[in-house]
This record gives structure tokens, sequence and C-alpha cells, in this order.
């Protein structure tokens, strides 16, 4: 069954369950054949809060019981933003990406949870091998496997979760990650937000790019952060014309502006703008203001990933911690 189709199943009293598996608690290190998900077209680009086509990644869906479901994705060979250098891997990035809009997909589609309400990512963590990013000539068929735990629900519906994800490339897990998040229907957004959704504000004409060269990108509008006087430190540079960055008008800055961002510092600290962000985790503390100075602050960490180096990357606006992320920095020749 598509993911077309799916909505329709799903308002029955029970989640159907179109592909029989045994719930696991670990993903394996393998699995099989991908049970029948479909890398054959996007799915609908609304489900992923998307307004290019482009930008969607995922292409199927199948639900395994209530709280696990497969996600089929497509990485392309190359894309406008979220490549590197060589052309020798696909950017790591892709995976965060691809999470983001899995998470968003079986929320609308599965949990019932309404198109126009307001999601916000708590804690995210994703992780990718080198290998698995290798690139081959083609486009990469991807499968994530998702469980979902502790979903709160109100009298309204679900309110949030934390997910697991494995993710499988050719039958091979080649990373994972973790994304707990909430959300809250417009009314209570708007009041949390003190009426600032009301009308998108302006970030003002984007800051002097720090060099392209030195974190791997040929486009200054490319580039997210602005240098500062003083050691590793940074301003967020936003520009809202960003096609990738700001595909859709959005009262804050979004999630994925954050994490590129800390990649792009820890490329600085790190000195080699090849490096590849094989491992990140990040903690969103409050909502960051399109209109207000965000100070990028990043200095070395002890890593988690065996062979890379380890970087903290802080985010604060008005002399407030807004996000942090912990981000395993690995060369690969």
């Amino acid at each position: 069954m598509s993911v077309m189709l799916l909505k329709q199943a799903t308002a029955s009293t029970s989640v159907p369950r179109l592909l029989r598996t045994p719930a696991v608690t670990e993903f394996p290190a393998a699995v099989g054949e991908a049970g029948q998900v479909l890398f054959d077209q996007t799915i609908p680009r609304h489900l992923v809060h998307r307004a290019a086509v482009s930008e969607v990644f995922l292409t199927d869906l199948r639900v395994t019981d209530e709280t696990t479901f497969q996600v089929g994705a497509q990485w392309p060979r190359d894309h406008s933003f979220y490549r590197l250098q060589s052309p020798e891997r696909h950017d790591p990035m892709l995976l965060a990406e691809t999470i983001r809009q899995a998470v968003l997909l079986i929320a609308h589609q599965v949990f019932e949870v309404p198109l126009d309400w307001k999601f916000v990512s708590l804690e995210k963590t994703c992780g990718v091998t080198a290998e698995g990013l290798e690139t081959d000539g083609r486009p990469a068929n991807i499968l994530l496997s998702m469980t979902c735990h502790d979903v709160k629900r109100t009298k309204r519906g679900v309110t949030g979760m934390r997910v697991e994800i494995g993710c499988y490339r050719d039958g091979v897990r080649i990373g994972g990650g973790e994304l707990r998040w909430s959300c809250v229907p417009p009314a209570t957004y708007s009041r949390l937000r003190g009426g600032r959704d009301k009308e998108i504000a302006d970030a003002g004409k984007p800051g002097v790019p720090v060099p392209g060269h030195l974190i791997g990108r040929e486009r200054s509008r490319d580039v997210v952060l602005s240098p500062m006087l003083g050691g590793n430190t940074w301003q967020l540079r936003i520009d809202q014309t960003h096609a990738v960055l700001f595909d859709h008008p959005v009262d804050h800055v979004p999630g994925m502006v954050l994490m590129e961002a800390a990649r792009q510092a820890a490329l600085l600290t790190v000195g080699e703008p090849d490096a590849l962000p094989v491992r990140c985790s990040f903690t969103f503390d409050r909502y960051v203001e399109l209109d207000a100075p965000t100070i990028v602050t990043a200095r070395t960490a002890a890593p988690v990933t065996r062979g890379s180096q380890g970087v903290q990357v802080v985010f604060e606006q008005e002399s407030s911690t807004v996000a942090t992320g912990l981000l395993d920095m690995m060369v690969v020749c």
C-alpha cells in the first residue's frame, strides 16, 4: 500500500499491519529486502513541510505495527546545497534532513497530527559511516527503520514522542539517529510565540560570509556564518532568500540552519574543509529569532566516534543559550 492510500487506511480504529516483521528494540547490523518499500516517486511535499518538490527526499511509508515503520528515501547524486567538495561521497547532512522529513511523515500520515499544527525538535542525534556515504554513480536508495517511544497523547491527539531510527543502504546499516519532538495547535503556538508567528520578521541583509574555501563551500550564499573579532566565535548569517534553508517563509530560524551553522563552525575549528560530520547531537532549548543576532561559539570536545575530532558548538541569543551541538568530525582520505 503506498503512502497516498495510507491516510484512508489509518482512519480505522487500528493501524494496518502492512509489513509483518517482529518488533525490536535495537536495530540489527543488516536487514533483508526493503519490504516492498518503493523508490519510484516522492511523497506529497506538504507531508514534510516543503514547498519545493525537489527538496523532498522521501518516497514511501510502510507500517509494521502501531509504533514501528519503514520509510523509503532517495539521496540524489548531487544536490544544490547538501553536497561536499568531493563527488565521491554524499553529504552526511542528508541523513539529518531525511530524518526530519520522516518524522513529519509518520506524525501526519499515521498519528494523524493535523497539517497546521506546529512542530519543534527538542533533541536530535544522527550518525552515519563514511563508507555508507560513498557514491556509486547512481542515487542512493535509503531505508529508515523507525520505532516510536513515549508517545504523548491528549484529547486533541498526539503531541509528541521520541523516535529511534536505523538507516540502511542495500540492506546494510550505515547509520541511525534519534529525535524527540513535540507539537501544538496553531492557537497554542501563537501564544507561545507571543504573536511573532503573525508576521515574518525580516532578518535584514545577510552579513559578510566567512571565506567559503575554509568550509568547503563554492557559493558565498551557502555560508551561514559571519566572522567576528576574537577566537572561535561567529554570528549566524541568515539569508531568507536561500531556496533550500528557507524553502518557505518561517517565523524563526529552522533547526537545519542551526545544524549547518554548527557543521561550518566545526570545520573552521578543526581546520579541515573536507572533514565529515559523521555524528552530531543537538539540544534545542528555545526558538531562535530571525531579527536578533545569534552568536555561535565552538570549542574542541571529546568525540564519541573513534578516529574523529569532537567539537561543541553553542548558540546564544540575547545572552541566553538557545541551542547546543556536539559534532564528531572525521577526515577521510
